[in-house]
């Protein structure tokens, strides 16, 4: 039987993990703050904490360094309803054992108890940091995750690879990374893969000697080796060649490469980074990317969900934008009520960046005061930020992924499988939420455009887990 600590100023929390530990078998007492936590775990050791960031008087965080000096390396579990970057790296950086976000699920908590009582710990020692990371707002529940998953890889030297939509921020969590890892003092080498040409990728990666081709005229040191003791981020990692594929895979492998026209290969340490907004593991499927670096390159994968998924951040970042115009110089303006209900009501197919491009236009138009809806410019339409090939139309696209997925499941799957059911489960969620989306969230008119009953739209709704409010 082991003692838990629950340190909460909420009294259901305290009432509801003190069922939770009891029920699994383990003596479990409470305190209001840090201060009274501290005295408790003096004259009785826990054998784990559970302590929450936001505390009256002493704040979680600053306690964890007074629990390690008063009762040694217990375990301690960090929850919060106010996540950011920096509580995530704080809490990591300070040896907190597990990060958990508000609200939680007791089953969550129950596994990350059982987890820290048998000593599976992730503990990384540490000095906390204050540093701050532009571009990456918000408060949503969606990017608390994010920032608990960077400030996991900022204490690893694992290789990750960051997936999500143009233009969410990807490069901004490769740097973030960065940032808070050890490697923070030296270089960070960025590149768009898909700006190099298929020629000259392998000598921009890798460097070469002179006279090694037309046009070599000096040695050229390669970016592999510019990020000797840093990080290099690969963006748009799909896009490299497949001959060079092969010889970044071994690079990443024994740590060394051999520029264009040398006989011998140079050694080089630094931690990769990349990023893709394409599915790298169909594309192995289907013999364009290599799987085994695929599997190199996602040694932990983060997920950067799109805007239309955090809408409750719209506001703060487009304030975000407006202040750092203002640092440089322009007018200080603001949004209105208004500005803000339309902001949030948009799509934003273009994600972060369009938010930027709206926002600078606004403060164009405006010219100082208030931002009304007025100022915005017409919203961006998916078909003009993902366009259809040039030689197809976007129904012919989608009836070609379609095509593309059948051949995967009828080759793969059971015979028993219901093909058509798994394809209308993929298809109808995005469906019915871009027309309650177009709605705002109306059912009975969302079902009308659809071409459905209200009542069946309803039960298809509550089947998906999709709210209709």
């Amino acid at each position: 039987m082991s003692k838990l600590l629950v340190v909460d100023d909420e009294q259901s929390i305290c009432w509801g993990l003190s069922r939770l530990g009891t029920s699994i078998g383990h003596d479990v007492y409470t305190a209001s703050s840090a201060e009274h936590a501290l005295e408790l775990a003096r004259d009785t050791p826990p054998d784990l904490i559970v302590l929450d960031v936001r505390l009256p008087g002493m704040d979680g965080i600053s306690a964890i360094e007074r629990f390690r000096e008063s009762v040694g390396n217990v375990p301690i579990i960090v929850m919060t309803a106010y996540g950011d970057l920096n509580t995530a790296i704080r809490a990591v950086r300070q040896g907190a054992f597990e990060y958990i976000l508000k609200p939680f699920d007791l089953e969550t908590v129950e596994r990350a108890v059982k987890r820290a009582l048998v000593g599976e710990t992730n503990e990384v020692a540490g000095q906390q940091t204050q540093q701050h990371v532009g571009g990456i707002v918000g408060t949503s529940h969606a990017l608390q995750q994010v920032f608990k998953q960077i400030a996991l890889a900022a204490t690893s030297e694992a290789a990750v690879l960051l997936c999500g939509e143009s233009g969410t921020g990807k490069e901004l969590a490769a740097r973030a990374i960065h940032q808070f890892s050890d490697r923070a003092q030296r270089p960070f080498v960025a590149v768009n893969v898909a700006s190099l040409s298929a020629s000259l990728a392998e000598s921009e990666l890798f460097g070469h000697r002179q006279g090694s081709f037309t046009g070599a005229d000096q040695d050229r040191q390669g970016l592999l080796v510019q990020a000797d003791g840093g990080t290099l981020f690969l963006d748009e990692i799909a896009d490299i060649p497949l001959p060079t594929q092969v010889k970044l895979l071994r690079a990443l492998e024994h740590g060394e490469v051999t520029p264009v026209g040398a006989n011998a290969p140079v050694k080089t340490d630094f931690r990769i980074l990349s990023a893709t907004h394409q599915d790298l593991l169909t594309m192995s499927k289907e013999g364009v990317f290599r799987h085994d670096l695929y599997f190199r390159l996602a040694a932990f994968r983060i997920e950067i969900p799109p805007l239309r998924e955090r809408r409750e951040d719209i506001e703060a970042l487009a304030k975000y934008f407006l202040l750092a115009a203002a640092e440089r110089g322009a007018p200080q303006l603001s949004l209105s009520e208004a500005a803000i209900t339309e902001l949030r009501q948009r799509p934003w197919y273009g994600n972060v960046r369009e938010l930027r491009n709206v926002m600078e236009h606004a403060m164009i138009v405006a010219r100082g005061g208030v931002i009304e809806p007025e100022h915005l410019p017409q919203p961006i339409a998916a078909s003009q930020i993902m366009p259809a090939t040039a030689d197809s139309s976007l129904e012919e696209s989608i009836a070609a992924l379609i095509s593309r997925w059948a051949k995967m499941r009828l080759e793969d799957s059971p015979a028993e499988a219901e093909l058509q059911l798994e394809l209308s489960q993929l298809v109808e969620p995005p469906l019915y939420k871009e027309a309650l989306e177009k709605h705002r969230g109306q059912c009975a008119a969302a079902a009308r455009r659809l071409g459905l009953h209200r009542t069946t739209l309803k039960k298809k709704l509550d089947d998906y887990g999709i709210s209709d409010e």
